[in-house]
């Protein structure tokens, strides 16, 4: 079983920036995503990225001020958040994929989950 350890999170002012860590127990090859889930709303898809970090994929709602990098030699996703707005205020999930050639974007694409880590954005 592969751990997910979110870090990161935390209140920030709208326009402002957070970046995101996920760090994974052990090597692992697959593809790597972030997901979030506000208060009363379903679990979304916010970004993902293949093994080798060819591939990025982004929701609509984020794209050109989120950014998703990976450091496979540090067993670590990233997820860079700029010009942050009260619409992304929620719990940020970091996911792995199911298998080596899955990159996750929707929930039965992921293997294992993090915790969750808080953010919070001020208007």
């Amino acid at each position: 079983q592969v751990h997910l350890v979110e870090s990161g999170g935390g209140l920030v002012q709208a326009g402002g920036s957070l970046r995101l860590s996920c760090a994974a127990s052990e090597r692992s090859p697959y593809g790597m995503g972030w997901f979030r889930q506000a208060p009363g709303k379903e679990r979304e898809f916010v970004a993902a990225i293949s093994w080798r970090g060819q591939s990025t994929y982004y929701a609509d709602s984020v794209k050109g001020r989120f950014t998703i990098s990976r450091d496979n030699a540090k067993n670590t996703v990233y997820l860079q958040m700029n010009d942050l707005r009260p619409g992304d205020m929620a719990v940020y999930y970091c996911a792995i994929g199911r298998g080596p050639l899955t990159t996750p974007r929707v929930g039965p694409e992921v293997g294992y989950w993090g915790q969750g880590t808080q953010v919070t954005v001020s208007s």
